[in-house]
């Protein structure tokens, strides 16, 4: 093991750089970067030229309709060249997304780890670290690697262990990258967007705590905190390594947040403790029981008056069968088993269930603020403009409600 470079081991402000990638190895992250844009836009449209043209067309014949929903797009496709060679390729690409940064993540494993280490230990910006050895990993989790990341979520080999945190972390600025040239730096994503559209939905809503369930590495998270600067942050996970690196990146931007290693199902928080609770991306990874133990939880920890937003993927309800059978994919082939079964919810009902008022619950798709102007992101704010259709991160669907 090499020696740490002692200002790495000590300078908080670069985690996420910490992991250093060759020449060789930054053009294989570009090349997966390129080849995923060439499948989740080139290959897509000739798919859905090929269901256009010919599956639909042959379904119709057997059936004398067009298919009713995307289970019976996904049976049509299953023999199409067009969807076999897509499904092929997109299955390689979220495998080469991994590969493609481990090799610098294994460099700087000491490094990375020392990183942690310190920020637990000096705490600059006053934030907390709580860890619980004992927890119970769900077996959402443990059961497979979720989207085909080595280790999941949750797995350590070494004290302050992190590996996965950076390999999420790397990996997911790979998966994007392509689709996000030309974007406002440091504008726009999920918590970017949601949370400008709060506050000018909500013009007197100033939240005092806001939690944010599933943080993995926080970068959804502190973008809330920059909305609203007065805020105490909170963060809730099940994986240790994520909590971790959160912690870390937190302390290095000078944020105040407190993470805590927890089942969102039931956490240690006393009830109202929270003005606002957010998730991004979280939800589909669990059971429908799990999520409806989820909502009575948030529902108990909201304050009155306090606000819930979760961005997620478009309900079944507001898809038509082919885009069902498109965003599904997940369900099928990326290790999400219950992708599917959650967006066939009624969200509204999962809201009421949980005790929110029905003329309270909304559903809605939001603009990414860094694809669109500051003057129209106001105006659809005020219901002035429609946002752009969903997918490529043009725009977000969230869903949620007041107390």
């Amino acid at each position: 093991m090499a020696p740490l470079d002692n200002q790495t081991a000590t300078d908080l402000r670069s985690i996420d750089n910490v992991p250093q990638a060759t020449h060789d190895e930054t053009a294989r992250q570009g090349y997966v970067s390129m080849l995923r844009k060439h499948i989740m836009a080139d290959m897509a449209k000739d798919m859905r030229t090929s269901f256009d043209q010919s599956v639909q067309p042959g379904f119709k014949k057997a059936h004398g309709r067009a298919p009713k929903d995307g289970r019976e797009v996904r049976r049509a496709m299953l023999t199409d060249p067009h969807f076999r060679f897509y499904s092929s390729l997109r299955y390689n690409a979220q495998e080469l997304t991994w590969l493609s940064v481990q090799d610098s993540i294994e460099r700087a494993l000491p490094q990375l780890s020392e990183t942690a280490a310190v920020a637990a230990r000096e705490r600059p910006a006053g934030g907390t670290l709580r860890l619980n050895p004992n927890v119970e990993i769900p077996r959402a989790v443990s059961a497979l690697d979720i989207h085909l990341m080595p280790g999941c979520y949750h797995t350590e080999f070494m004290d302050n262990d992190v590996a996965v945190a950076s390999m999420y972390s790397q990996g997911t600025r790979v998966f994007g990258a392509v689709l996000r040239v030309g974007r406002p730096k440091n504008k726009g994503g999920v918590a970017d967007s949601i949370g400008h559209y709060l506050k000018l939905k909500y013009p007197n809503f100033k939240p005092k705590r806001i939690l944010d369930l599933g943080c993995t590495t926080g970068s959804n998270l502190l973008p809330y905190l920059d909305v609203f600067p007065e805020a105490e942050g909170y963060g809730v996970d099940i994986g240790a390594p994520l909590l971790r690196y959160a912690h870390a990146k937190a302390e290095s931007a000078g944020k105040c947040v407190h993470y805590s290693q927890q089942n969102a199902e039931r956490t240690d928080f006393p009830d109202g403790h929270f003005d606002l609770i957010v998730s991004s991306f979280f939800l589909h990874e669990l059971s429908v029981a799990s999520t409806r133990k989820i909502f009575k939880e948030i529902y108990r920890l909201l304050s009155p008056g306090g606000l819930m937003a979760h961005m997620e993927l478009p309900p079944a309800k507001a898809c038509d069968p082919y885009y069902n059978f498109y965003l599904d994919w997940d369900a099928f082939y990326n290790n999400e088993p219950h992708y599917a079964a959650f967006r066939a919810q009624d969200t509204h009902g999962l809201c009421v269930d949980a005790g929110f008022d029905p003329k309270k619950c909304d559903e809605i798709r939001i603009p990414d603020r860094g694809v669109v102007s500051d003057e129209y992101f106001a105006q659809f704010a005020q219901g002035k403009a429609v946002a752009p259709q969903h997918g490529n991160f043009a725009s977000w669907f969230i869903f949620g409600a007041l107390k």
